[in-house]
């Protein structure tokens, strides 16, 4: 039944040690509930006592706001011989949105955000800004260098999900670098909150919403308002969309040509819905051990991801089919959709960058349908980081959700990658 957060984190956790992991399916939300498999969460688990050995005891859960109204909650478990942490998000209605286990340090409250040491924070001014008029308008954060008029600037776009300006995942806030690094090296910057993470209630039930109701309202506001500053050059307004804010990226452009270019930061590419059967295949090889546990929940992707591709996809079929329970709509739009296609036809200046140590993003699978798109196109800039993954922060070996829980900043030679580019690129000619 729905409860507390804390209380349905500790529901969780009692489940687990007395082995009943179908109970805790039950303690999703309804959407969620046919990705849950009960075999992958008990083979989760063991593979955790039997890497660490019995529990012995559990600390007090932590309690802190997550995206779009979710509160996360942290259990501490301590064990024979280390111990790890219980990571529950509950939604508004009491039902779990995820539930993971991760390394003990991940318990901890979140610690403030620290800015990168490329950040000259007395070097710009910050101001909130608002976007949009209704019900689902939004707020934003402008950063604007001191000093001499008509700068570049840029708009931010964050990737899939509710969202807040900052892009804020576990302890790193990735557009936040990015904003206070080019504001630092002479760029005026515009992020903004997602519309899913401001107004996530009022969209919960929204059975027609699309990726352009996602993103192209609070984007062009935002384009329109840095036109419109008097610190701004208008010619040289661009857009920097990272991971599905760069799938989206073109299709902005596209509606308001006056946009002198783009920066695809880590972009999707390849049909988002097999994108994400790709994802789970990916993160359930990191465990040998309990990938066979993960094969129901991954054919259960697998035959909505090609529901998606049939005929039978209708604006009426029910969201509990479809991935993640968005709407039919998003999914008709979606699938019909080749950003990296329509990039070419747009001939902009465009700067496009990959971590090479990406699985959410892949050089295989995304990089590559950029480049065979764009081949030849003047103005066009590709930079691939050997060391870098989805957050763009360096890493070794292969990467994996933990390596997101540590706070670390986006890699230096990126900013400055992005913002010699920006700063090169004028009136929509290659500088």
């Amino acid at each position: 039944m729905p409860g507390q957060p804390v209380d349905i984190a500790l529901a969780a956790l009692e489940l687990a040690q007395t082995g009943r992991f179908a109970a805790i399916r039950d303690l999703f939300a309804p959407r969620l509930q046919a990705l849950v498999a009960p075999e992958a969460l008990e083979a989760a688990w063991k593979s955790e006592l039997d890497r660490r050995g019995a529990v012995t005891s559990t600390g007090g859960p932590v309690s802190e706001p997550g995206p779009a109204g979710v509160v996360v909650v942290k259990v501490p478990v301590t064990c024979q011989a280390g111990g790890f942490a219980l990571i529950a998000s509950v939604t508004e209605a009491g039902r779990l949105a995820g539930l993971q286990l991760a390394p003990l340090s991940a318990a901890a409250p979140i610690a403030p955000w620290e800015p990168p040491e490329y950040a000259d924070p007395e070097s710009f001014d910050e101001h909130e800004v608002a976007l949009g008029s209704g019900p689902l308008a939004v707020s934003g954060t402008t950063s604007v260098p001191r000093g001499p008029a008509r700068v570049p600037a840029v708009v931010l776009l964050a990737g899939s999900g509710s969202l807040d300006r900052d892009e804020t995942i576990e302890r790193n806030k990735p557009l936040k670098d990015v904003a206070w690094g080019l504001a630092s090296r002479g760029i005026a910057v515009l992020r903004f909150d997602k519309v899913t993470y401001a107004h996530a209630s009022e969209l919960r039930d929204a059975w027609q919403f699309t990726l352009d109701d996602e993103y192209l309202p609070h984007a062009l506001a935002a384009v329109k308002l840095l036109q419109e500053h008097p610190v701004v050059d208008r010619a040289r307004v661009f857009v920097l969309g990272h991971s599905l804010g760069g799938t989206v990226a073109p299709r902005i452009v596209a509606a308001d040509p006056s946009i002198a270019g783009i920066v695809v930061f880590a972009g999707g590419a390849a049909p988002m819905h097999w994108v994400i059967v790709r994802q789970f295949r990916y993160l359930a090889s990191l465990r040998p051990e309990s990938e066979a546990a993960s094969r129901p929940m991954i054919e259960t992707l697998t035959e909505q991801a090609r529901l998606i591709d049939s005929p039978e996809l209708t604006t009426s079929t029910p969201a509990e089919r479809l991935p993640f329970g968005a709407p039919a709509s998003y999914w008709l739009d979606l699938r019909g959709y080749d950003p990296a296609g329509l990039a070419a036809k747009l001939g902009k200046p465009m700067l496009i960058l990959q971590g090479a140590r990406d699985y959410q993003v892949t050089v295989a699978d995304d990089l590559a349908r950029w480049e065979a798109a764009l081949d030849g196109r003047p103005g066009v800039t590709i930079r691939v980081y050997p060391d870098l993954n989805h957050l763009f922060a360096p890493g070794s070996g292969l990467s994996s959700p933990a390596e997101y829980e540590p706070a670390q900043h986006v890699d230096p030679t990126v900013i400055d990658d992005i913002a010699s580019w920006l700063t090169t690129t004028v009136r929509g000619q290659p500088g």
